[in-house]
């Protein structure tokens, strides 16, 4: 991009990754396995691209984090938290996971398909009754006239992105965003700077007011006809809670998923003595770096109306890394197990309804799993998706490989840290294998 549109469009995108699990085909996993040492000097392709960006300063700091089976990660480091940061990137910095959020979520409904109180193909009416009369926009592209659907939108259908529902500001149905940031329907926050495009409209409405004003919106099209990037992990988060009796979707994080995977530091909202740990993060705008939320004055010190299960996590390189480690060990963390081996395999597996139209999407050629991409083909077993400020975390289950990458700038798609990481991954794994035992 040689120019930057300031939209939430531009800023809160967030692209699919196709992990190393392709670009190593058909290397003997035992063989690489064995091979891969806990220590750095293991992935010099991977170090070398994290110099690359800071070194160049064209980001303040990046770190990787990787890990096999349930072995404690590899980071690597480089950088400061912010360019006028005193403190060094590492571990146990915060970052801004936008995206990212939406495997957490995913997975937390899944405990509840587990247990009995969801079912993948239960409407979610039988939670939210305004869900029961949902309309779908005749010509999508020109106006918001609409007729009653023909089926109702289903736990699959908000998992897999393929419920007919639009997302304020990033959607190509105008008329569908345009009414979504008029009724506030916008669950995700950036900066508090007042910043033209992405800064005002109406302010997000409570849990209840929330889905039912979602309600009111007319879908982009039938449910489970199309997969459509969207806010349905948003509103997965708010059934969720009603279906778990919850106090509240982030009340239900915290005790099913954060603490029993030791995710001290994740959360919706930062308390004042994690501030000196967040990141800045910054708008690229023609290659420059402008700080647009930072630790003093950060949008996240703020509270939101709900836990944003699409966009709303601050969390750690360390933590996240647990939550990847409990997939790629089948529902495991440190002995505990949090979901049976079966439900984390369903999790992970192609989700999408049967003839969901996948044509020039960024899924094209694979599945979608609980929140994110569930890969087939040279990338079986691989699931996990990335976050608009540079985030991304990815388990490969049938390598038993971790992949983490942090970073803050937007939008995204300035630097091709999607499409280098995982091929630097690949690279280093690649060697491995390829080296005598």
């Amino acid at each position: 991009m040689s120019e930057v549109e300031l939209t939430r469009r531009s800023l809160l995108r967030a692209t699919a990754l196709i992990g190393a699990g392709g670009l190593i085909g058909g290397l003997p996993l035992q063989r690489l396995l064995a091979q891969a040492a806990a220590d750095p000097a293991q992935w010099p392709a991977v170090t070398a691209f994290v110099d690359k960006y800071v070194v160049s300063r064209q980001v303040s700091g990046m770190i990787a984090a990787l890990g096999w089976r349930d072995e404690a990660p590899i980071y690597i480091a480089r950088g400061k938290e912010g360019f006028s940061d005193k403190d060094a990137m590492g571990q146990d910095s915060l970052f801004r996971a936008y995206s990212q959020t939406k495997p957490v979520t995913g997975i937390a409904a899944m405990m509840l398909v587990e247990e009995g109180k969801l079912r993948l193909d239960q409407p979610i009416a039988d939670f939210a009754p305004e869900f029961s009369r949902m309309k779908v926009a005749i010509d999508p592209d020109k106006s918001l006239a609409a007729r009653p659907t023909d089926k109702l939108i289903t736990v699959r259908h908000l998992l897999t992105h393929t419920a007919g529902l639009g997302y304020a500001g990033i959607g190509k149905n105008k008329p569908i965003a345009r009414e979504m940031e008029r009724l506030g329907l916008i669950p995700a926050i950036v900066s508090s700077l007042p910043i033209p495009g992405l800064s005002g409209g109406a302010k997000v409405p409570d849990p209840d007011e929330f889905l039912r004003r979602t309600a009111t919106v007319p879908l982009c099209f039938e449910p489970g006809k199309a997969w459509r990037y969207s806010m349905s992990l948003d509103v997965l988060g708010l059934i969720v809670q009603r279906a778990a009796g919850a106090k509240s979707f982030g009340a239900f994080l915290q005790e099913r998923v954060f603490a029993p995977l030791d995710m001290a530091a994740s959360t919706f909202q930062l308390a004042s003595d994690a501030v000196p740990h967040l990141t800045t993060n910054y708008l690229l705008l023609k290659g420059v770096p402008v700080p647009i939320d930072g630790p003093s004055d950060s949008i996240y010190r703020k509270p939101t109306p709900f836990a944003y299960g699409g966009s709303g996590l601050v969390t750690t390189p360390r933590d996240f890394d647990r939550f990847l480690a409990m997939i790629v060990n089948g529902g495991v963390h440190r002995g505990k197990r949090l979901l049976r081996e079966e439900t984390v395999a369903l999790a992970t597996s192609d989700l999408l309804p049967s003839g969901a139209d996948l044509t020039g999407t960024w899924v094209d050629g694979n599945g979608f799993g609980a929140g994110g991409i569930s890969g087939k083909g040279r990338d079986e077993g691989l699931y996990g998706w990335s976050g608009a400020a540079g985030t991304i975390g990815f388990a490969q289950t049938r390598l038993k490989l971790r992949t983490g990458l942090y970073t803050q700038y937007m939008p995204q798609e300035v630097l091709p840290v999607l499409r280098e990481f995982p091929a630097a991954v690949g690279t280093d794994l690649a060697a491995m294998g390829g080296r005598p035992q």
